[in-house]
């Protein structure tokens, strides 16, 4: 057998080789199981008893994610569809999403073999020699077989990175829709608490009025008079305040459906009192879909992913590489088949000695999943604090209130009375004052309980993540599966 013999490839060993190349990358190095699932309560400590949805289209808003719809108010509507549009925030969420999706199709590419093309002509001469010329085109392909599974546990991390960033979006789009909902609650309010002011103003000016015409008539002191003229001020003051809250309100609704505030105005309406009702039962589990915890989930499974890539380097690498080329003197001899050149070969490397770097990289790699598991047990507890804090606070706010309006009614009855005994001259004018004062208070107060337990269901709503439902965990894995 002559030497050229020996050194000609054998196609089976070769095909032998692929084949087994093929079979061996379909290891996985990853732990088979991240963590341990995550416990979650059976029933809340602060859920009072549920009457239930009065309708079924409540229950509709609330599966589907439009939570908006429960307040009932169409300008609150228009304004959360903007939202989408055009907040900024949501913007850049969306564009990490673009580019962890871009960085998955990059890391699905490694699976493929790597293809290329190379063509050259060049001619060379001198005075004191001839012209000559060469040209040459090469073909070659190459392919490194996922042999302990690093490609595809870097897929598996990159993937879970995709859904965490999409999670990413879905919260940034939860928080700025609740942002957006408390601010026009606020807003509301503030324009309920200016017609309060408005009325309030009006009795004090004619209060005042009464006052100066006992004085002219000399049934009651001057002191009177200048009490009466104090408290309309100090209303008045108290209404451009509440228009300067009221300003800072649109300005940040303008912020949030990404306009300048200069370009927005609402106008002033009716305050719709409207406090959607907690389900008749609230699972526990529907914590786990919330964004910022199954964000959380997903960074477990990329960092567990990780330590199956940083394994895999305690293993010899194999790529299979071919090659198919033509060279000449001449571009014509580029077409026949003596010029044609092909070569075949494998490869095979392995690190002996690295000083433990490959050790270290295991370790760093299981620390990460380590931190990973903690911030989503974290984000879990963290989830089910702050529902059981809204569950509590939309109890104790629905009794405050009750207290509250009675009491404000109260308040108002005294402060007739106080005037009525002060035109009666039963009474000084201070008396008056302070009845004024409390029956003011009260109504204030009263206003401030009804957008507090509107702010805690926007609350409650958004610890449970915005609804039964989102569409980027329909995908998702489940936690500890």
């Amino acid at each position: 057998m002559s030497h050229q013999e020996n050194n000609r490839p054998r196609p089976k060993s070769l095909l032998a080789a692929i084949t087994a190349a093929c079979l061996l990358s379909a290891c996985s190095l990853a732990p088979k199981t991240a963590m341990e699932p995550m416990p979650v309560p059976m029933a809340w400590k602060n859920a009072a008893p549920a009457e239930g949805w009065v309708s079924a289209e409540q229950a509709r808003a609330w599966s589907q994610g439009q939570w908006w719809l429960l307040f009932d108010d169409p300008v609150l509507h228009g304004l959360i569809a903007r939202v989408d549009l055009n907040n900024q925030n949501l913007k850049v969420a969306a564009a990490n999403v673009a580019q962890a999706q871009a960085l998955l199709r990059q890391q699905q590419a490694e699976f493929m073999p790597q293809l290329g093309a190379q063509a050259n002509q060049q001619r060379s001469g001198g005075e004191d020699r001839a012209t000559t010329g060469s040209a040459s085109i090469n073909l070659n392909a190459s392919w490194a077989p996922d042999l302990w599974g690093r490609i595809r546990e870097a897929v598996n991390a990159q993937s879970a990175n995709v859904q965490a960033s999409e999670a990413d979006l879905a919260g940034a789009r939860l928080n700025a829709q609740a942002s957006l909902a408390e601010a026009y609650l606020a807003l509301r309010a503030t324009d309920a608490e200016i017609a309060l002011m408005d009325e309030i103003i009006t009795g004090y000016q004619r209060n005042a009025r009464i006052t100066q015409n006992r004085y002219d008539v000399g049934v009651v002191p001057r002191t009177d008079t200048f009490q009466a003229q104090s408290t309309l001020q100090g209303a008045q003051a108290t209404r451009v305040a509440l228009q300067r809250s009221r300003a800072a309100y649109e300005h940040a609704i303008a912020l949030l459906v990404g306009e300048a505030p200069a370009g927005l105005a609402v106008a002033p309406a009716p305050w719709v009192h409207t406090v959607p009702r907690v389900p008749a039962e609230l699972p526990s589990l529907l914590l786990l879909r919330r964004p910022d915890v199954a964000s959380a989930e997903r960074a477990v499974t990329a960092a567990n992913a990780q330590i199956g890539v940083a394994r895999s380097a305690y293993f010899p690498n194999l790529n299979l590489s071919a090659s198919l080329g033509a060279g000449g003197a001449h571009l014509a001899d580029l077409v026949s088949a003596p010029s044609l050149l092909w070569s075949l070969g494998l490869a095979l490397a392995q690190n002996i000695f690295d000083a433990g770097a490959r050790e270290a990289r295991v370790e760093q790699t299981m620390a990460a999943r380590a931190a990973a598991v903690a911030r989503y047990r974290q984000a879990a507890l963290t989830s089910m604090k702050e529902v059981e804090d809204q569950l509590n606070a939309l109890a104790t706010l629905a009794a405050q209130t009750e207290h509250m309006r009675a009491a404000a009614d109260a308040a108002e009855r005294i402060e007739q009375q106080q005037m009525n005994r002060y035109q009666a001259g039963m009474a000084s004018y201070t008396e008056v004052v302070q009845a004024q004062a409390s029956a003011l208070s009260a109504r204030r107060s009263l206003l401030q309980l009804h957008l507090q337990r509107q702010q805690a269901a926007v609350g409650l709503i958004q610890a449970l993540g915005g609804g039964w439902q989102a569409p980027w965990a329909a995908s998702a894995v489940p936690p500890g599966g």
